[in-house]
C-alpha cells in the first residue's frame, strides 16, 4: 500500500515539476520559444518522463492552461461565493476575475498564446469550462433572461473582460478599467 502511495506521490511530483517549469518557460519565452529540452532541464527530468506524462509540447501546454483557468475560477468562485444578491456576487467575480488575471503571466498564457497554439475553438471550450462558466452562472442568476440571450451577453461581456485584462497587463490604467467593466456589467444586469 505504501509502495503505491510512494509511486503516486512520485508520480504527481514529475508532473508538477514538469508544470511549473513549463510555465515559467512559456511565460519568460513565449511557448514557440520554449523547447522541451528546456522544460527537462528546468524541472530536472528526463524526455523520456516528460512523454510518459504528456503526448507532447502542446499537450503539456494545454495542462498548464486548464491549471491556470482553474486558478482564475477558483479566485472568482472565492470572491463571490453564493451571496444572496446575485448581482452582487457578479460584480465581486467581475472584480476577481482583473485580480486573478493580474497573476504574473497568466494574461500571455490564455490570452496572447493559448488562442494561437490550441486554436480558439479548444480555448473557447477551455473558458466555458472554467471562468466563462461563471459569468455565465452569475448573469443567469442576475438576469431574467431567456438562456441564448445569456450566452450572447456571457461571451460578448467574456471578451471585454478579456480585453480588460490585456490593457491592464499593458499598462493602462487598471483603476479606470475596473471601474469601466464595473460600469459596463452594472449597465447590462440593469
Amino acid at each position: 500500500m505504501s509502495a503505491h502511495r510512494s509511486n503516486r506521490e512520485r508520480t504527481d511530483a514529475t508532473r508538477l515539476a514538469l508544470l511549473e517549469a513549463a510555465r515559467g518557460l512559456f511565460v519568460e519565452r513565449g511557448y514557440a520559444d520554449t523547447s522541451t529540452p528546456d522544460i527537462c532541464a528546468a524541472a530536472g527530468i528526463t524526455r523520456g518522463a516528460l512523454y510518459h506524462h504528456y503526448a507532447d509540447k502542446r499537450d503539456l501546454f494545454r495542462h498548464v492552461l486548464t491549471r491556470e483557468a482553474g486558478a482564475v475560477a477558483a479566485d472568482i468562485e472565492a470572491a463571490a461565493p453564493a451571496l444572496a444578491d446575485p448581482r452582487a456576487a457578479l460584480l465581486a467575480g467581475s472584480q476577481a476575475y482583473l485580480a486573478a488575471m493580474a497573476v504574473p503571466g497568466r494574461t500571455r498564457l490564455l490570452l496572447i498564446d493559448g488562442p494561437a497554439v490550441l486554436g480558439l475553438a479548444e480555448l473557447t471550450a477551455l473558458d466555458d469550462a472554467h471562468a466563462a462558466r461563471t459569468l455565465r452562472e452569475g448573469l443567469a442568476a442576475a438576469m431574467a433572461r431567456a438562456p441564448s440571450e445569456i450566452d450572447a451577453y456571457a461571451r460578448l461581456l467574456s471578451a471585454a473582460f478579456d480585453r480588460a485584462a490585456l490593457e491592464i497587463d499593458a499598462g493602462a490604467d487598471a483603476q479606470a478599467i475596473r471601474a469601466a467593466m464595473q460600469d459596463l456589467l452594472t449597465r447590462a444586469i440593469a
